[in-house]
């Protein structure tokens, strides 16, 4: 059996098998992740990502290979979590620019589609590492690659690139020493390979199990987003009614009369509303907005095709049935929305209450998330719009999500800086450095400056038994963590962070910043904090109640 030519039929059921077969095994693809925290997992985030572009691919109507994949991409772009989810769809994303305008792909162009992803890939990256996810592309395409030359078979270039990421993900101990060390693969390189495997089943012809893919519409990402915040307003104060989603497939005839501009047409329809997403490819234009005239802004998009997949819904009989549901009291008063965008806003992510009202009350919009629950580029972008500003800081607050921030300033028309905090501290040390009268370079560079001065620490627990930079580490002890290092383990909690303390202090400390969260208490924190005191006699120590989940204890040392 052999295969000369793919079309996109054919590739969305690729899609969807290797979307499925990722799946099926993403609880294996998280058991290989290194670090022992509790975190959002390499395969969680993959399998969020591969779904968001599998339900495009099912929603595309087109039979072309090239539409296909557009779609596919467009899909892991917006649904994109964590710095897999990211890398995975930045391969896909250079894979399916090769394949733009084609009915039909053959072998060479197959092959040098996973070339070009592995490209974009590399150069989406600020600091590629090798023995990742991105070896093992690179690998599998080197070899699709080399094959092609000498064989116009697509079944035979598949085989090869499944039979080379397999070895190349087996090598992957071997350039990252930290892997040799826990002994595994690389988690990334393991989920790619899977989605990989799927593709080959379908060429082959193999059933495999199938698993749903039910990623939530874009519509449904707003609603659970909101959910929340719906509980502090009134019906009422609902400034735009309408939550209004669908899509235009563009027609010829109406885009040679009117030639379609993204931003135009996103400038256009940002008068009308607010919560306003629009990705447009060659084929179709997607939009989400929040709007008093849901009509009118489907007139305005009937200019340039068909519409399609049209849902309106009335968010103020949403909210009004949340409320009863929820039987929660409305406070009295709300704050009306604002048309006029700001000059600066701040959007950050962070997790638990009190430490989600320690950035309210510096200025900052928070995006629930952190640490087991990355936002996508797609819950980033909502909150860029939503902050009303020109000029927009993100911060991540955590490295896994610095990617997904990076590529949703890359989608936006707002003037956005990415400031790369990596922990909680980080973000406060750095909001506490903005200037709102200084311009947007220097604000970035003392926004930079701050987060050097600072150093981070957390308590958490270990979820798998492991030995890492020569601690052992046992399920349930918990860990300090100084840095992205673990320092110390042991299975008393007060122990653990003491030690992690005298770690981090030194003769120039002068601040000890002591969170607690969920499991923690107020005695526990003023027992590290009296233990300071008499340590280290010239340091202050301050305590907050984050009510963080995961982390037991945050520790900022200034």
């Amino acid at each position: 059996m052999s295969l000369k030519v793919l079309d996109g039929k054919k590739f969305s059921k690729m899609v969807l098998e290797g979307a499925s077969n990722l799946t099926r095994n993403a609880a294996m693809v998280d058991a290989l992740n290194v670090f022992p925290v509790p975190d959002g997992d390499t395969g969680t985030n993959m399998n969020l990502t591969i779904t968001s572009g599998a339900k495009e691919v099912e929603k595309n109507t087109s039979n072309q290979i090239g539409a296909v994949a557009s779609a596919f991409a467009k899909g892991l772009l917006m649904g994109a979590r964590g710095n897999s989810g990211v890398i995975l769809s930045q391969l896909f994303r250079g894979f399916s620019k090769s394949m733009e305008g084609k009915e039909t792909i053959n072998a060479a162009e197959f092959a040098n589609a996973f070339d070009k992803g592995v490209e974009t890939a590399y150069k989406a990256v600020m600091k590629p590492v090798e023995g990742t996810i991105l070896t093992v592309a690179k690998d599998a395409a080197r070899k699709a690659v080399k094959e092609a030359k000498k064989s116009d078979d697509i079944l035979y270039i598949m085989k090869e690139l499944v039979k080379e990421s397999k070895a190349s993900l087996n090598r992957t101990p071997d350039l990252l020493p930290v892997l040799k060390e826990v002994g595994v693969v690389d988690s990334g390189g393991q989920g790619l390979v899977t989605v990989y495997e799927g593709f080959l089943a379908v060429l082959e012809g193999k059933e495999l199990p199938k698993v749903s893919v039910n990623a939530p519409s874009m519509g449904e990402l707003v609603n659970a987003e909101h959910h929340k915040a719906q509980m502090h307003m009134k019906t009422e104060d609902i400034h735009f009614g309408y939550c209004t989603e669908f899509m235009v497939r563009f027609e010829d005839k109406k885009i040679k009369s009117n030639p379609f501009d993204e931003i135009n047409f996103r400038n256009e329809l940002s008068q009308h509303g607010d919560s306003l997403l629009v990705v447009a490819d060659e084929d179709v234009v997607k939009v989400h907005i929040h709007t008093e005239q849901p009509g009118n802004m489907l007139t305005l998009a009937h200019r340039y095709g068909s519409l399609i997949n049209i849902k309106v819904e009335n968010m103020r009989e949403q909210h009004s049935a949340i409320l009863e549901s929820e039987n929660e009291v409305i406070p009295s008063y709300s704050q009306p929305a604002s048309e006029k965008k700001k000059e600066y806003g701040i959007v950050t992510v962070a997790m638990g209450e009190g430490i989600e009202e320690m950035f309210s009350s510096m200025g900052a919009s928070v995006i629930q998330g952190g640490q087991t629950m990355n936002p996508s580029t797609e819950d980033i972008v909502k909150a860029i719009a939503e902050v009303n500003a020109e000029k927009v800081f993100i911060l991540p607050n955590n490295s896994n999500i610095i990617m997904a921030s990076e590529q949703a300033a890359s989608v936006v028309d707002e003037e956005v800086v990415i400031i790369r905090t990596k922990t909680v501290p980080q973000g406060i040390a750095s909001i506490l450095a903005f200037n709102p009268s200084a311009d947007m370079a220097e604000n970035e560079k003392k926004m930079n400056e701050a987060i050097a001065a600072v150093k981070s620490g957390q308590v958490t627990y270990a979820v798998r038994d492991t030995s890492i930079d020569g601690v052992e580490i046992a399920k349930g002890d918990f860990m300090g963590i100084s840095e992205g290092k673990i320092l110390t383990s042991k299975t008393d909690k007060q122990e653990v962070t003491k030690e992690l303390l005298s770690n981090m202090l030194d003769e120039d400390s002068e601040i000890v910043t002591i969170i607690y969260g969920e499991d923690s208490s107020e005695e526990e924190a003023q027992e590290l904090a009296e233990f300071i005191e008499e340590k280290f006699p010239d340091v202050e120590a301050e305590i907050h109640n984050g009510k963080q989940p995961i982390y037991s204890f945050i520790l900022s040392v200034e």
